[in-house]
């Protein structure tokens, strides 16, 4: 195996990293942002709403990533939907994570014991408040390990925004293949780099969780 290629294309790389880190950090963001509004859309919707979103996520849910990419990407011209590339990966990846994040947080808003909801509520207590101050924090929490796990697989889903040009690692490192014809190294860096990120993301995961865990027991 020839390392040296790494001298010439190692900035690319570097470059397709970041990028792929940026569509895989704003993408979770808003696909949580996204997810956890769905949740408490379906948590205190009216029956057709709820018929909607089961809708939207059994669709989201039971089509590949491709498909929805491609149909986004050169299918959005048709209804004047004309996005640049990054910014339909981006929206791309938000719409696939969020039906998954709303289920999540849709169990994890089902784990909050119902005594504590109808004691807030016996109180006086408003419903935004309820969900201010009992249903998110809890719900959270519970959901938190499920949660950086989907991050985690969300972050092997960026590779496919390369069919779209998006410059991110897979792109990146297809074009230094196809100059070099060096596959092995190629693909070995990818695995590489996807190695670092998800082990960065697993020990923030791990770290949150703890400091969560010590919190509440301290509370308590």
């Amino acid at each position: 195996m020839d390392w040296s290629i790494l001298q010439q294309y190692g900035p690319a790389l570097l470059k397709g990293f970041g990028n792929t880190v940026l569509c895989w950090l704003l993408g979770t963001v808003f696909g949580m942002a996204l997810g956890l509004v769905i949740a408490l859309l379906q948590r205190y919707g009216s029956r057709w709403l709820n018929w909607i979103i089961q809708v939207y996520i059994e669709v989201i849910r039971g089509t590949p990533f491709l498909v929805q990419l491609f149909v986004l990407y050169y299918g959005g011209p048709l209804i004047g939907l004309r996005l640049d590339a990054l910014p339909a990966g981006l929206l791309g990846l938000t719409i696939y994570g969020s039906p998954y994040f709303a289920e999540i947080f849709r169990s994890g808003f089902r784990g909050v014991p119902h005594g504590q909801i109808e004691a807030a509520r016996a109180i006086g207590m408003s419903e935004p408040a309820i969900v201010r101050r009992i249903l998110l924090p809890l719900g959270l929490v519970s959901s938190l390990p499920a949660l950086v796990n989907f991050s985690i697989i969300l972050t092997k889903e960026t590779v496919i925004l390369s069919i779209i040009t998006v410059p991110e690692l897979m792109y990146q490192v297809q074009r230094m293949s196809t100059e070099t014809f060096r596959y092995v190294e190629a693909n070995l860096v990818l695995a590489l780099f996807f190695w670092a990120l998800v082990e960065a993301i697993s020990r923030v995961g791990r770290r949150l969780e703890t400091h969560v865990t010590k919190h509440l027991i301290e509370r308590t």
